[in-house]
């Protein structure tokens, strides 16, 4: 795999983007007025200048912005559009009530397949649903990158052997598993505990190849109960990766720092994100030479600033490429 660290001008692929948008005409997203009030979603929309009350040109303009920062980008050329499935009853129907928010599959696909050269399709399935198979084949006949799921928001434990179907349709497609770890505070999580990541174990004992997000991180600043599953999944699984994202977070950092001490991960940490989450320069403070810290400071550009900052800690990462169907 390519190293971070030789890693040629643009070709990197972050994994963990997230698309979002509000309902729109036949685009399938959803959005809860608790979730439209909530103080981090308001900042988001603020802060990216989107209104609710425009819909379409708000969709776009997430799009456009998008496409802006990472086209600018000297590092990343390409980004795995995440979407949101939403939470499911027993019956495996879609329970809008405890669902915040579902970015459907139609409309990832769709936005991926305008710009091909930029985007890649990560669509999201719960495998609660009823359909949750048959969503599989389609969506892997449409040419999906990736299956993104977060079993906090999303109400479902991932280790619960009636999805073994759903694994086995994942493994048969060569689509990866790309599973939230740690704490969900975006969301709202009514169990916190299904984020972990020994709980990955089924599906990739059904040979999924399974990226647990965010290194593994827990979420909550100076405990990281997950560091020791994160590295006993590496030894035990060929087919176990994770991804970088959001770990220059103040909530999160201490587990890149541990990264850092496992050069021999390298080709199991993929670049990410976490997209349209800001990334923080305090990692790098008082570990790199002053002159990298100021270019690192300077630089504006998301993409480059993940770069940057894991570069000038010594974390190499895998290329995602290497991982797509």
């Amino acid at each position: 795999m390519h190293m971070g660290s030789t890693v040629p001008n643009n070709t990197l692929i972050d994994c963990h983007v997230h698309l979002a948008a509000f309902p729109d005409q036949d685009n399938g997203c959803f959005i809860s007025p608790k979730m439209l009030k909530s103080p981090l979603f308001r900042f988001l929309l603020w802060k990216h200048g989107l209104h609710a009350d425009e819909p379409s040109g708000s969709n776009q303009k997430y799009v456009d912005d998008l496409l802006t920062e990472l086209r600018g980008s000297k590092f990343v050329g390409r980004a795995v559009l995440l979407g949101m499935d939403g939470a499911y009853d027993a019956a495996g129907r879609l329970d809008k009530e405890r669902t915040d928010l579902l970015v459907s599959n139609v409309y990832v696909l769709d936005t991926a397949r305008k710009y091909p050269d930029t985007f890649l399709a990560g669509v999201s399935i719960n495998p609660q649903r009823r359909d949750a198979v048959e969503e599989v084949e389609r969506c892997a006949e449409a040419g999906s990158a990736l299956v993104k799921v977060l079993p906090n928001a999303q109400g479902f434990n991932p280790d619960n052997p009636a999805y073994v179907p759903f694994y086995r349709a994942l493994a048969r497609h060569h689509l990866p598993l790309l599973s939230h770890v740690g704490y969900e505070f975006s969301l709202i999580g009514k169990d916190q505990s299904v984020g972990d990541p020994a709980r990955l174990r089924l599906a990739l004992d059904e040979g999924v190849t399974v990226i647990a997000a965010h290194g593994c991180s827990n979420g909550l600043v100076v405990h990281e109960p997950y560091y020791a599953t994160l590295l006993s999944l590496v030894h035990a699984y060929p087919n176990f990766f994770t991804d970088l994202s959001a770990l220059t977070l103040p909530n999160r950092f201490l587990m890149l720092l541990k990264l850092r001490r496992h050069p021999e991960l390298a080709d199991r940490l993929l670049f990410g994100t976490d997209y349209p989450l800001s990334v923080f320069h305090v990692p790098a403070w008082g570990r790199v030479r002053m002159r990298e810290l100021v270019s690192i400071i300077r630089t504006t550009n998301r993409f480059d600033r993940q770069y940057r900052i894991l570069k000038s800690l010594g974390i190499a990462t895998g290329s995602f490429e290497n991982l797509l169907p």
